[in-house]
Parts: structure tokens; sequence; C-alpha cells
């Protein structure tokens, strides 16, 4: 069994981000407190695909890929990131 996919919260949680977003991992409060709710690996998978395209789409977080893929490995877990290019 894969280990649980870790949160994509960088622990620096500073809201300067255009819509209150986290200058590390581009989420807001809402959405950091959303992710604690998910159980499921499947969820937990989704839920930082549609991140990484909302960091795409707004050009933030850009050192959050190589920080969450660091992240993951220490936890044992795979980085969903197989699923997308680049």
């Amino acid at each position: 069994m894969a280990s649980k996919l870790p949160s994509p919260c960088l622990d620096v949680c500073k809201f300067r981000l255009d819509g209150g977003r986290c200058i590390a991992c581009a989420m807001t409060k809402k959405q950091k407190k959303g992710y604690k709710a998910l159980s499921k690996n499947k969820q937990r998978r989704a839920f930082v695909l549609e991140l990484l395209g909302q960091q795409a789409a707004a050009k933030s977080a850009r050192g959050w890929r190589r920080a969450y893929l660091r992240k993951c490995a220490k936890k044992g877990a795979e980085a969903p990131f197989d699923q997308i290019a680049g």
C-alpha cells in the first residue's frame, strides 16, 4: 500500500498573493482546511493536480513542485506529477 499523500502545504503560510493565496503553495486558507478533510489518496491526488493547474494559471509558487517532490519522497509517497506534462 502506498503511503498517504502529504499536504501540499510547505509550512510557510504567508497569504500575500491575489485572492489571499500562500506565497509558497498558492493555496487559500479554505483550501488548506479542505485538504485536511480528504481521507482517500485518490481525492488527495486530484486536489494536488488541481492545485498544479491553479499555480500554472496564476504563474505562482514556482519552487513548490520541487519542494513538494522532496516532501513526498521523505514521507514515502509518490507525487502525482506523472499524471501531467512538465
